[in-house]
């Protein structure tokens, strides 16, 4: 059973993340990191952030026909794993904000 669940929760998170092209239009950030913000937020910050993405994920699976009742769907999807999704995959190493870096857009545009 325990099998079961995990292979569900990890066909979930692959959905989504293959569904989530969205979250490349997040807005641009201005920000520079030092190498110690950068080395915290690889060692720390992101491995949270993704437990947090997951977990984020499995209470939308669990709620989502409560939340779909109460007609908020779309609004817990949002807080429980779109947001946590943005802070891990969408922000810059070491940034305070989801978004990329000048830079990166202007490369996008051209």
């Amino acid at each position: 059973m325990t099998r079961t669940i995990y292979r569900t929760l990890m066909a979930a998170v692959a959905a989504f993340l293959m569904s989530a092209s969205s979250l490349g239009y997040a807005q641009a950030v201005d920000e520079s990191p030092s190498a110690l913000a950068m080395a915290g937020d690889a060692l720390f910050v992101r491995p949270a952030l993704l437990a947090t993405t997951i977990v984020g994920t499995a209470i939308y699976i669990v709620s989502l026909p409560f939340s779909a009742l109460g007609g908020n769907a779309a609004e817990a999807g949002k807080v429980l794993v779109v947001g946590p999704a943005e802070a891990t995959f969408v922000r810059c190493l070491g940034c305070t904000r989801s978004g990329y870096k000048n830079d990166t857009v202007a490369q996008k545009s051209e």
